[in-house]
Order: C-alpha cells, then structure tokens, then sequence
C-alpha cells in the first residue's frame, strides 16, 4: 500500500494495522517524510511540497510494481488521510489515470482544495446533494460516511475493478461535521450547496450563509476538528478498516471477516500508545449506541 502521509511523515497507526489485519500481515507499506511542519501549518504554508512528494511516492511505487511480471504483482492499494489526499491525488492527471495505476484507493477527509475530489463533487450525478454525492452511478468512484454504507459495499457486483472510496464526513450537512473538508476561502463571498440543501443530523438548520462571518465560523472549527466524538468532525478512526475492505477486490473480505479484522485490529491496538489506540471491536465492549470507545485521534490528523 502507498501511504502519502500528512508532512511529518505520520502514517495513522489504524491504518497500517488495518492493514495488517485483513491480510493477514502479508503486507507492505510505502511512505515518506517531506517536512518538520505540523500537517495544519503544513497546509497553510506550503501544499505544493505536499503535492511534489505524493507524486514522486506514487510515480516510482506505480513505475517498479509495473516492472513486475503481471501475474506475479502484488495488489496495489493507495491510502491517504486528510494530507495525504492532496498528496496522493497530485500523481495523477485525472480519473482515467488512477485506474490505469493502481487496483483500489482509499482517501479519508479530503481537504476541499482535493482537486480530484473537487472535480468529482461539482461533477456528480443530477439531482444528488453536495453533501452526498454520487458520481456516475458509482460505478467506479463512491462516497460513504457511515459504516453501514462501506459494508453494503462488500461484494458489490456492480462495483467496477477499479474502486475508489472516499470517506467523507461533512461538517453540519447530513450524516457528517468535518471542516477540513468544507473549508474553503470561497467561503468569504459565495454560498456553497451544503449550505444551501436541507439540513442533516450534524448540522443544526439554524445555520445559514453569511458574507464573511459563515468563513470565520467555519475556520474557527479547524483546530478542534479532531477533538470531538469518533463519527463526527475529522475524527475517522474505525472506518478506515471498514473503507479497505470494499476496495481491496478480495473475495474473502466478507462482512464476517471484516468483522473478525476488527477484533485482531482492536487486540493489536492494545500495544500501540495510548495516543494511537482506537479501539474498534464490535458485538463485545460498545458505548451503548453499538460503537466502540473511542479516544481521540492524533492531532497531525488535521489539514
């Protein structure tokens, strides 16, 4: 799996042991460090390193694995967190050339200024919220932001073989709070969709767009993002092991297994620091809505 990471080289424990998890340890993570920066400052002062880095990591992962004889290559993932989806996205000139490239992609948060992401968002199906989006039917490209929906993925036949997943949990519009994702300097003068369409469950219908002062409040959101219940705002601990499975082209990765994955990730979590553990089990020790505890993320999760 290519991992670009957030700047510091940070690669989200869950991640990498999620990982792990469904395969078994049968595998490879690639990922590399390109700044001293907190990923916030980091996205303030310099994205075109970001983006410099995430293309160089995907271009020469993607350049060796094609060297490879076809039936012998390992499957080929893509991961990126906040960061990293800028990072990752810049290796490619657009859709077409991701799926050329490798054989399933996982990105969580992305940041608005996600240029591929972006393009998909403005260019989804008619009709369909900005806060929920659906591009070509989802036949290669889809968009979760709940559990309940990446397990509905699992065995898809509909699916293409070419998966991309996009976990997006949207600050004050139905089903999600991140504003990492709804951050935007377009904010200061024009009014966006999400906050145009009805309101969902994290986003109170007493909001509304106002010249200014809707960027400030927004932006004022940034540094806590991370510091609020798994679920909500850019807190996306236990999904990710949920978002792998769908797009990892295996069918042994059934509901059942996935499952299973999260107990030996919940047990491997035991070891980390207690900064890094986010437990994930389910059916067992769960708050009483039917989640896991869940302490909270890293901050070099955030930009």
């Amino acid at each position: 799996m290519i991992a670009p990471t957030t700047g510091t080289g940070w690669v989200d424990p869950v991640a990498a042991l999620s990982l792990e998890a469904l395969y078994d340890g049968d595998t490879a993570i690639a990922a590399a460090q390109y700044s001293y920066l907190p990923s916030g400052v980091q996205f303030i002062a310099d994205t075109d390193r970001t983006r410099a880095s995430g293309r160089a990591l995907v271009t020469a992962v993607v350049a060796w694995w094609k060297t490879l004889p076809e039936e012998e290559r390992p499957r080929l993932l893509l991961y990126g967190e906040s960061l990293g989806v800028v990072a990752g996205e810049a290796a490619f000139s657009d859709l077409s050339d991701v799926l050329e490239s490798v054989d399933g992609v996982r990105w969580v948060g992305p940041p608005n200024s996600s240029r591929l992401w972006r393009d998909l968002v403005t260019r989804r199906d008619p009709g369909i919220r900005e806060a929920d989006p659906v591009y070509s039917a989802g036949l290669t490209v889809r968009f979760a932001q709940e559990r309940d929906e990446m397990e509905s993925f699992i065995g898809d036949g509909a699916w293409g073989d070419h998966r991309i997943l996009y976990i997006l949990y949207i600050l004050y519009v139905q089903h999600s709070s991140d504003p990492v994702v709804w951050w935007s300097p377009r904010l200061v003068r024009d009014q966006p969709d999400w906050l145009r369409e009805r309101a969902g469950a994290d986003r109170s219908s007493a909001m509304h767009w106002m010249p200014c002062i809707t960027f400030f409040q927004v932006s004022a959101d940034l540094p806590r993002a991370v510091n609020v219940p798994h679920g909500h705002g850019h807190h996306y601990g236990t999904e990710i092991l949920d978002g792998l499975a769908p797009v990892s082209h295996s069918d042994s990765f059934t509901a059942e297994r996935v499952v299973q994955a999260c107990h030996e990730l919940d047990l491997a979590l035991t070891g980390q620091p207690e900064d890094d553990r986010r437990p994930v089990a389910r059916g067992g020790e769960e708050n009483g809505a039917g989640r896991a505890r869940h302490p909270m993320p890293r901050d070099d999760s955030l930009g």
